[in-house]
């Protein structure tokens, strides 16, 4: 499988209070898998094999419900190509 790019955007439905620290937790889990990503104000993209990304998403929703979330809203975008893509060649030429 080539390498796509995963986006993922928790938002996790608990206390205004605890938003930031229940998302800080989902960053670090996907600081721990050894994927290249990056975090933006609005979701982190990651970069690697289909598979194992969804993978990282599907924890990354479990991680919020054990944080005590009663309900996760998840946004997924994806970016496929056959040959692969990197998110390199998509911003690399803006990053100073």
């Amino acid at each position: 499988m080539p390498i796509v790019n995963v986006s993922l955007q928790v938002l996790p439905r608990v206390r205004d209070e605890r938003l930031y620290e229940v998302v800080d937790k989902v960053i670090n889990y996907i600081d721990s898998c050894d994927v290249k990503y990056e975090v933006g104000p609005m979701e982190t993209t990651m970069e690697g094999e289909y598979d194992e990304l969804m993978k990282i998403v599907k924890r990354a929703q479990e991680i919020c419900i054990e944080e005590g979330a009663s309900r996760v809203l998840s946004v997924i975008k994806v970016d496929y190509k056959p040959e692969g893509v990197t998110m390199d060649e998509k911003v690399g030429k803006y990053r100073r």
